[in-house]
């Protein structure tokens, strides 16, 4: 069901069983249907709609609930109501699997004051979801810590251009299967070249891997993300090159603008870059 809002009316989208389309009605914005999404109740009584944002309050304020004292705020029904509506309206929140919900739960209740957890646990948890990649504790967004003067974020890996580092062993390794080929098979059999390929595809295969793997890009891995200082996009190659040691399980950058030159460091494992303490 899409929702628009126009003046002070909400526009939605219902199906008609007799007609077959969906149609535009108009809605009051107060207007609550108690069968098909999450509501409360009003001091007159009556039930009222919640916005997205208060609708994940409540799923949080739950959540919290639970993880720190074992109680309950909302019944099973009312519960599996509002994460269904979350999920109808697109919340992340509403899809984290207990894990996360239990990181999400304590992060509310550390910013209310009342943290539900020590910080070596909360750090630990944290550290779990990150070797997962889980979404939730991967900050995608630059963030900057007044006290300390460090900025952090985290990288995400460049699959795309670690494909790339095979391309220069599988071209070598197919022109030069195509020219064996050619010397052996051709003066006694006509043969197509592209069945020529097809035939040395897992030969190839093998042999580019092998070769990239083990002698050219040793231990490679390529990431890519924004500075933690200035956003601007960078790219990080981790691993040797033809026996050359590069990048081990840290590696010590600096931005590539001119305009900033900060200096941070990013780990392997994690992917997670940080500058340096001011």
């Amino acid at each position: 069901m899409a929702e628009t809002k126009t003046g002070g009316a909400r526009k939605e989208l219902q199906f008609d069983d007799k007609t077959g389309r969906f149609l535009e009605t108009d809605v009051d914005v107060d207007e609550c249907v108690p069968d098909d999404e999450f509501c409360v109740l009003n001091q007159s009584g009556e039930k009222i709609r919640l916005t997205l944002a208060e609708k994940e309050r409540i799923f949080m304020d739950s959540l919290q609930s639970y993880y720190a004292s074992g109680k309950q705020t909302l019944s099973d029904e009312d519960f599996d109501l509002l994460k269904e509506d979350l999920v109808w309206n697109g919340s992340d929140i509403a899809v984290a699997n207990r894990q996360e919900a239990k990181f999400l739960a304590a992060v509310e209740a550390y910013l209310k004051g009342a943290p539900i957890m020590d910080d070596a646990e909360f750090d630990a948890l944290k550290l779990e979801l990150k070797e997962s990649n889980s979404k939730f504790a991967v900050e995608s967004e630059p963030k900057c810590y007044i006290d300390t003067g460090v900025c952090k974020v985290t990288l995400q890996r460049d699959n795309f251009r670690s494909n790339l580092l095979y391309l220069p062993a599988g071209l070598t390794l197919t022109l030069a299967w195509i020219a064996l080929s050619f010397e052996v098979i051709e003066p006694f059999v006509r043969v197509n070249p592209l069945l020529l390929i097809a035939l040395g595809v897992p030969l190839i295969t093998t042999g580019t891997k092998t070769l990239t793997d083990d002698y050219i890009f040793q231990n490679a891995l390529v990431a890519f993300g924004p500075c933690p200082s200035c956003e601007s996009e960078n790219r990080i190659y981790f691993g040797d090159i033809l026996g050359v040691e590069g990048f081990g399980e840290e590696a010590s950058v600096k931005c590539s603008t001119k305009s900033c030159k900060s200096v941070f460091t990013v780990q392997r494992r994690t992917l997670r870059a940080s500058t340096l303490p001011k």
